[in-house]
């Protein structure tokens, strides 16, 4: 029998905000919004705009942390552009059981945190309470490469509970992706973790026994790794780069548009079809 989500297992819109044309309801997948966790770890997938970083910030809202990233402690800290969710408002969540910690690791707004932990190492009255950078390696994230300061948290801060991941593939090459997915793994079979991740990298979509949602289209829809366009296309290019390279430079030759990922089909077989249907 698979795991169930310890935390977190439902998501719904509130009928009133079905009604709202402003954003973030003018997002497709976001006015019927309806998601049942069914796993410790789920990953939302999908083309760029299209409402993954919107949900997730309102999960992070709703379990009362910043909106720019952080854990409770930070939920005063102001240390991103935004302070709320709008989304937050117009959902209702239902938790199995309310986490004892969360995190919520946002990798655009990234150096902000780490500013803001900088900050408090400065004032002596927060250093009354501790050292602000115990839970993050010990020192200044500023003092990293960005995928050093990410694997600083990650290793030292994410231990357990409802933890909310955005796009964390930006600063992590993919050996280091392998190694959060063992981390991550180890925390799932200790039942006390529940991941939710917003991601376009494949290699973390190999979790096994992960929920993945597609966020492409006017509705969510389970989906399989095999059937993301981030494997197909990561897959196809990696197997037959000259056929795509191909593809991508008659694309550019015609400037007919936005470029399409996939290899087109030869002039030969389009114009066979194109008879066809007029026939």
């Amino acid at each position: 029998m698979a795991a169930m989500p310890p935390y977190l297992v439902r998501l719904q819109l509130k009928e009133a905000a079905t009604k709202s044309g402003e954003f973030p309801f003018i997002i497709p997948v976001v006015r019927g919004l309806d998601i049942e966790f069914t796993s410790p770890v789920t990953f939302f997938v999908g083309e760029n705009g299209t409402g993954k970083s919107t949900v997730i910030e309102a999960i992070a809202a709703l379990c009362k942390l910043p909106v720019s990233g952080g854990g409770r402690n930070e939920l005063a800290g102001n240390h991103g552009p935004d302070t709320s969710s709008t989304l937050a408002q117009a959902l209702r969540p239902s938790f199995r059981r309310r986490p004892p910690d969360a995190y919520f690791l946002r990798a655009e707004f990234q150096a902000h945190f780490a500013s803001l932990l900088d900050a408090r190492n400065a004032d002596p009255d927060f250093r009354m309470w501790g050292d602000p950078y115990t839970l993050y390696g010990g020192r200044s994230l500023h003092t990293r490469s960005h995928g050093e300061a990410f694997l600083a948290i990650l290793q030292n801060r994410i231990r357990s509970g409802l933890l909310l991941f955005d796009e964390p593939e930006s600063a992590l090459s993919p050996q280091r992706q392998l190694a959060l997915l063992a981390q991550m793994s180890t925390l799932v079979a200790r039942g006390k973790s529940q991941f939710i991740i917003a991601t376009h990298s494949p290699i973390l979509l190999t979790f096994p026994g992960a929920q993945i949602l597609s966020f492409d289209g006017d509705a969510l829809r389970p989906t399989s790794l095999e059937d993301t366009s981030h494997f197909q296309i990561t897959k196809g290019i990696l197997q037959n780069p000259a056929v795509y390279w191909k593809h991508l430079q008659e694309s550019a030759a015609d400037q007919e548009g936005p470029m399409d990922t996939q290899p087109r089909k030869s002039k030969a077989r389009r114009t066979r079809r194109s008879n066809a249907s007029d026939g």
